[in-house]
């Protein structure tokens, strides 16, 4: 920057910087206001949701996660019914606790063993209709 040597000068230089100040001062107000809509309680909860909601690795894990709890708690309960001794109600949470553990680890593999099951039954419901169609119908 050179030296200023007169009054107008002077004075040209302290309108540059009021002017730079004003635009400064703005742009902090803007990235105030920008921050602070960010971080209401809705905006946040609405960006997280939609982050989890693209995200399908994780949608994935958290569902193989639900499955292996509920699939816990069912085998517990199938194991000790309603009212059971304490060998019985051990023997249920030990095995509530193997079941979500594999299940919740190994999605994947149950996944695409229900998809065999589920292909299975229906590949056999369809033929057993086919042939049932075929004695209904005769030519």
């Amino acid at each position: 920057m050179e030296p200023i040597t007169s009054v107008t000068g002077l004075k040209n230089a302290i309108q540059l910087l009021e002017i730079d100040h004003t635009v400064k001062k703005q742009s902090i107000r803007d990235q105030v206001n920008l921050l602070s809509e960010n971080l209401k309680l809705s905006n946040l909860i609405r960006n997280n949701l939609q982050e989890i909601g693209s995200s399908p690795g994780l949608t994935d894990n958290v569902l193989g996660a639900a499955v292996g709890l509920a699939s816990g708690y069912i085998s517990k309960k199938i194991i000790t019914g309603g009212s059971a001794g304490i060998a019985r109600k051990l023997f249920g949470s030990l095995l509530q606790l193997v079941v979500t553990t594999v299940i919740a680890q190994h999605p994947d593999t149950i996944k695409s063993i229900g998809q065999f099951i589920f292909e299975h039954f229906l590949k056999k419901r369809g033929k057993f209709e086919q042939e049932a169609a075929v004695m209904d119908n005769p030519i």
